[in-house]
């Protein structure tokens, strides 16, 4: 198999096991199969062992079975991400360059004018663009970590049109534009918690 072939399996065995673990549809302590996930998706069984690998490094699977976060890990693993993105944004806000204002600026654009997917691809890659611009390698890993976690909350607050939530990101935006980086920082944890607190409110009502 090709090497663009065997990313494209990965791929498409990562997406597909996560959004069911996500969806509820593979309930927490269920044992995941290597060959049933294969013969599912038409491919070998070393992409799925790769997703696999994957989805056990952002803490949706512990020896082959599904986790299911309790309301309490999910506040911890907020309250890493907080403080993370919050000094990406003051790092941003001191540091990032006309050509990445310029993208970050494209993102929001996107999110006002996007359907379902667009806003979801442009609200990843907001976080993503002033995550990367920290050029801290241990940041944007353990925020890579995190990303089943983050699009879990990405997907409920995008597809339940969180109020506010593209108008936190141009605030957040014209911080790092007018190089406030105090404001920036706090005004990126103020829109984290947002979005955890409209997630845990969505989740206890369903």
């Amino acid at each position: 198999m090709s090497t663009s072939k065997r990313a494209s399996a990965y791929t498409q065995a990562y997406e597909y096991i996560r959004e069911q673990i996500l969806n509820g549809e593979i309930e927490g302590k269920t044992k995941l199969v290597e060959d049933r996930f294969a013969k599912a998706l038409g491919v070998s069984r070393t992409p799925v062992r790769e997703a696999l690998r994957k989805l056990e490094e952002e803490g949706l699977v512990r020896d082959k079975r599904v986790v299911q976060p309790t309301e309490s890990d999910l506040r911890d693993m907020f309250r890493v991400r907080m403080l993370l993105e919050g000094d990406a944004a003051r790092l941003a806000a001191n540091y990032m360059d006309p050509s990445t204002l310029a993208i970050l600026k494209g993102c929001i654009d996107s999110s006002k004018n996007g359907n379902y997917e667009e806003t979801m691809t442009s609200n990843k890659q907001f976080h993503d663009v002033i995550v990367e611009a920290s050029n801290n390698t241990f940041m944007i890993e353990t925020i890579n970590r995190m990303q089943s976690i983050i699009y879990l909350f990405r997907k409920t607050v995008v597809y339940h049109n969180r109020p506010g939530l593209i108008e936190e990101h141009e605030d957040i935006y014209q911080a790092i534009l007018n190089r406030e980086p105090d404001r920036a920082e706090a005004l990126m944890k103020d829109h984290l918690q947002a979005d955890l607190d409209f997630f845990l409110h969505i989740s206890r009502n369903r």
